[in-house]
């Protein structure tokens, strides 16, 4: 004899085997998150917060692997990881704060998992944000002035390069990517306040040539690594830090010819970051997709616009959670945006006039909307031009500023520390000029910082953790880089409290 099924059991079976199968219950979605998507005053102690629409599965959530942050001068934000709102909501706790100003990019992998069996979509999620700076007057001096080279008279051309905390002290750090060495040469901070550098630490060795670089975390080790473009050696290195300043001998990809911008972003939703650089020569764009342990895989060229691409930034210029490309087209003076498929695939977008041959483009919000925007310097044009975004990976017709000659690097910070980011550019045959926001986006002149003999890049970065941003002015031809900094504030310290309060952070 049958069993007799009611309507009413029916139901009931059904809606259970909806909220327990992953095929019928759809993906697991982050419903909300914070800080702010793009924001630029998030607070350097600020946790990170996903609320999905479901409960998830704790043992899914693995820090560096599947739910993880990094600063872009901080390094990760390791720290505890906690739940709230029935497990929907996850919290991570960075152990030590942000640094002020930087941007941090926030990751999660398509494996964190649902109580009910579904897993967040394929393409993963990943959002940045920017710390607040303290207010400052701008009335910068110098702290310390330093030598790249390693013997007088013999050029080592630095030729920019970043201020990550590599010995994780607390204190930024400066290092220098040297074209003419074919080397990194890092000056570890003297973590005292005063914003003064040490001496040079050996060099690590690089490709042929190196240029732009972006620091990130490529093996989930904690320790800041770095992806440099080598122009001559159409190559990618890799170095991945030892936590010491130091760095372990490169892994050095070969892509396209003459590469010229460089980005990172986990571009297959697996929760690490794999990186992208354009060939210049070749008129396209080359995939270095990550292991997952910092071993990037034999580079996937894509992109057939022919633009002369050479500038490269990473965001999320159409704001589904998935990071974009936007690349600067030098021989027909465009950015065009490639939308992030989250599949290790780009869907290039129209071309949008930058206003002159772009050298190289920057990103975020310029004029408080709530969308990315662009800033680009324009070499040869002698200008630099604003651009604003749509949030669809569109831009508004370019707004120029006439720089000094052959501008090669453009910067965003909020040197004043009111809330908007400020812009910086720096011109070969010319200096470094700071253009203050007036919080819409329009930019006045303010000051120039007068080079030694060549302009090549800027950093902003807290220098002395005070909370304001400070000024590593890098010159190629004198090889010198100068530390320009707010004076006056009091020092704040490795935990990033007032010296009576060193300790207060880890307090319970």
């Amino acid at each position: 004899m049958y069993p007799r099924w009611s309507p009413s059991l029916v139901g009931h079976l059904l809606a259970a085997c909806l909220l327990t199968s992953p095929l019928l219950a759809g993906d697991l979605t982050p419903v909300d998150v914070q800080p702010t998507p793009r924001g630029l005053t998030a607070a350097v102690d600020s946790t990170i917060s996903v609320r999905f629409d479901r409960p998830i599965d704790r043992s899914s959530i693995v820090p560096r692997r599947s739910f993880w942050a990094f600063g872009r001068w901080s390094g990760a934000a390791d720290g505890a990881i906690n739940y709230a709102d029935g497990d929907r909501t996850v919290i991570l706790q960075p152990a030590r704060p942000f640094s002020a100003g930087e941007q941090v990019m926030v990751i999660l992998s398509h494996q964190i998992q649902a109580v009910d069996g579904s897993f967040l979509r394929p393409q993963g999620y990943s959002f940045q944000f920017w710390t607040a700076a303290q207010p400052s007057g701008l009335d910068f001096v110098e702290a310390d002035r330093f030598s790249t080279r390693t013997t007088p008279g013999q050029s080592s051309r630095a030729y920019g390069g970043f201020a990550s905390d590599l010995d994780e002290d607390g204190f930024l750090d400066i290092t220098i990517v040297n074209e003419d060495t074919d080397d990194l040469r890092v000056f570890l901070n003297r973590a005292d306040g005063s914003a003064s550098f040490a001496d040079m630490l050996p060099p690590s060795t690089t490709g042929q040539v190196p240029s732009p670089s972006e620091p990130s975390d490529f093996n989930a080790d904690g320790h800041v690594d770095v992806a440099v473009a080598n122009t001559a050696g159409s190559s990618v290195s890799i170095l991945l830090g030892l936590g010491d300043g130091s760095f372990a001998a490169q892994q050095q990809v070969t892509v396209g010819g003459t590469p010229r911008g460089i980005a990172v972003l986990d571009a297959d939703g697996d929760g690490d970051v794999d990186v992208v650089n354009t060939n210049h020569a070749d008129n396209s764009l080359s995939l270095l997709l990550n292991d997952g342990n910092g071993v990037l895989s034999v580079a996937d060229t894509f992109g057939s616009t022919r633009d002369g691409e050479w500038a490269l930034a990473a965001a999320d210029m159409d704001e589904d959670g998935i990071l974009d490309l936007v690349v600067g087209g030098q021989d027909n003076q465009t950015l065009r945006v490639y939308s992030g498929n989250g599949d290790s695939t780009f869907t290039a977008g129209s071309p949008f006039a930058c206003g002159g041959r772009v050298w190289m483009v920057v990103l975020g919000d310029v004029n408080a909307d709530g969308h990315e925007d662009a800033v680009v310097a324009n070499s040869s044009s002698n200008n630099g031009a604003m651009l604003l975004g749509d949030g669809q990976g569109g831009f508004a017709a370019p707004v120029t500023q006439t720089t000094d000659p052959f501008p090669l690097a453009t910067d965003l910070g909020d040197l004043d520390g009111d809330g908007d980011l400020d812009w910086l550019t720096a011109s070969f045959s010319g200096d470094w000029a700071l253009f203050t926001n007036d919080g819409h986006g329009g930019f006045t002149f303010d000051q120039a910082f007068v080079a030694p003999q060549a302009a090549s890049c800027s950093l902003a970065f807290d220098a002395d953790n005070d909370g304001d941003l400070d000024l590593a002015l890098i010159d190629e031809i004198a090889d010198e880089v100068i530390v320009m900094i707010h004076p006056g504030a009091p020092p704040l310290f490795a935990d990033g409290f007032e010296s009576g309060d060193i300790g207060e952070w880890n307090q319970p």
